[in-house]
């Protein structure tokens, strides 16, 4: 049995009249006239009303959401879940004042975490922002780029805040 391509027109018994909009191993995922999307087995029975041979995209949701996901961090101000490290999960920054006449101030690190990951991921987009402007020359991006590595390279005093190495705070190299 061959597979039936993306675009493929079927009928099916139950759901009634659609068209292949994905398929996977196992499933067509078709979008019927009066029930919406729907996922049927590659085996289950349905009249091929006009099939399309083409070759079938082999791309997964999975890889789709995974694209997706980049581009959205790349190029917004969406900010992924970065993990604290664990021995400071659920403690407390206290900044005491030298005049012990005034009040020292608690804050819980992990909300002075988070303030931390916004500043990281901002000045990443700022960063983004600059390298893709079409209104800066490359004389003017490189200048302002060495501020955003001395940003950086001020805020690595943070990097021990952080689980995994790879959200630390680095400059961006060049190319």
């Amino acid at each position: 049995m061959k597979l039936l391509g993306i675009g493929s027109r079927i009928k099916h018994n139950k759901f009634g009249l659609g068209v292949v909009t994905n398929v996977t191993s196992k499933h067509y995922w078709v979008t019927f006239i009066e029930n919406g999307l729907e996922t049927i087995e590659i085996n289950s029975e349905f009249e091929v009303i006009e099939g399309v041979e083409d070759e079938v995209d082999s791309v997964s949701f999975y890889e789709v959401e995974t694209i997706l996901k980049n581009m959205l961090k790349k190029w917004s101000d969406v900010s992924e879940i970065i993990p604290i490290a664990d021995r400071y999960k659920g403690g407390k920054l206290i900044l005491e004042p030298k005049d012990t006449n005034l009040a020292s101030k608690e804050i819980p690190i992990d909300t002075f975490f988070h303030k931390i990951v916004m500043v990281r991921d901002r000045i990443r987009v700022m960063e983004q922002k600059i390298n893709s402007s079409k209104q800066l020359d490359d004389q003017e991006k490189i200048d302002l780029q060495q501020y955003i590595s001395r940003i950086y390279g001020s805020l690595t005093t943070f990097n021990v805040l952080f689980k995994i190495k790879e959200h630390h705070f680095s400059g961006q190299k060049l190319k």
